[in-house]
């Protein structure tokens, strides 16, 4: 299971494993108040990203990518082309 380092290079990771199959791509976040850590997990049951952070600045990027995963997953629209234009 990769743990990315950077932010940029796990979101590019997690959109192409998205687009590549949405039917069976799943996101899971979770967050540990004793460490003060908060996980963000994306997998297929084949690959699985994830990403750790204990910093604050970090949520509100977490929250962006993940709230635009869930618009993708509801759209109807070509999901491609609404990933491109966020």
């Amino acid at each position: 299971m990769p743990h990315y380092q950077t932010w940029e290079e796990f979101t590019r990771a997690a959109e192409k494993l998205y687009l590549a199959d949405p039917m069976k791509v799943r996101v899971v976040l979770k967050y540990r108040h004793c460490d003060g850590n908060l996980c963000i997990k994306v997998t297929d049951d084949v690959v699985c990203l994830l990403y750790r952070t204990d910093q604050a600045q970090d949520v509100k990027k977490i929250e962006k990518f993940h709230s635009q995963l869930m618009r993708l997953m509801v759209a109807k629209e070509s999901r491609s082309a609404a990933m491109e234009t966020d």
